[in-house]
């Protein structure tokens, strides 16, 4: 049985001017091939509400789960939580449980649980909330969506909260040959390969150092004596 599909929706203008560098993708990525989820699509999109509606729609649509990143903070631009009720057709408003979260936080603080701060309890009807063990402000899932936070810390301890219940497949086995030949000279065989094992994923990923050229080649699947084989018959045409 193939693994579960998985896809990607990072959230902000911040990410698309180049004002943040995103760091949720490789950390997601890493954290899905151990649990056995393939990572099919990633996307990221304004703060713009057709645009986070639609990805949502098709990319829940398409795969079997989906993350998204951003936008569900306390400030205006924060519209994320919003989107994803509209793309359900589902009513959003505060919700106790997501309420109590937050004033048992803020209250430990002495900090104030303002109307602002008051927006990050807002919860589409029928979203089972994600824990937050970092700022307490809670994620949510709602059908196939898990919707998180984009500060790196709080999206990685969300990952982390969430990961548990989902079902995974076969970890993703990966193994690398390094080759001191240009593209051009490996493509051949490495084609051929790639031909009789279509199951693995094959990249070659080329690089250049003092003048010289190579190719760091990856091999990668579920079988890992598929994967062992493949590599042997690499080695075969390119040895060290």
């Amino acid at each position: 049985m193939p693994n579960p599909t998985a896809a990607m929706l990072v959230i902000g203008d911040e990410i698309l001017s180049g004002r943040t560098r995103d760091a949720n993708m490789h950390y997601l990525a890493g954290q899905l091939t151990d649990h056995g989820i393939d990572l099919k699509e990633v996307r990221v999109v304004s703060d713009d509400p057709d645009a986070i509606i639609a990805a949502t729609k098709a990319l829940s649509a398409a795969y079997d789960s989906v993350f998204t990143s951003g936008g569900i903070g306390p400030t205006h631009d924060d519209i994320t939580a919003d989107c994803i009720a509209a793309a359900f057709e589902t009513h959003i408003d505060i919700r106790d449980d997501a309420r109590a979260i937050l004033a048992e936080h803020y209250a430990k603080s002495g900090t104030e649980l303002n109307a602002a701060r008051l927006r990050m309890a807002r919860i589409p009807d029928g979203a089972a909330l994600i824990e937050n063990p970092v700022s307490a402000a809670p994620g949510f899932t709602i059908k196939n969506v898990h919707v998180m936070a984009g500060v790196p810390s709080v999206f990685q301890a969300m990952v982390a909260s969430i990961l548990p219940t989902l079902t995974g497949g076969a970890p993703l086995i990966s193994k690398t040959m390094r080759i001191e030949r240009g593209e051009g000279d490996i493509a051949g065989p490495l084609g051929d390969i790639a031909t009789a094992h279509p199951d693995l994923s094959i990249g070659s990923y080329p690089f250049q150092k003092d003048g010289r050229y190579g190719a760091n080649v990856v091999i990668r699947g579920t079988d890992g004596a598929e994967v062992d084989a493949a590599l042997t018959k690499l080695a075969e045409h390119f040895p060290a």
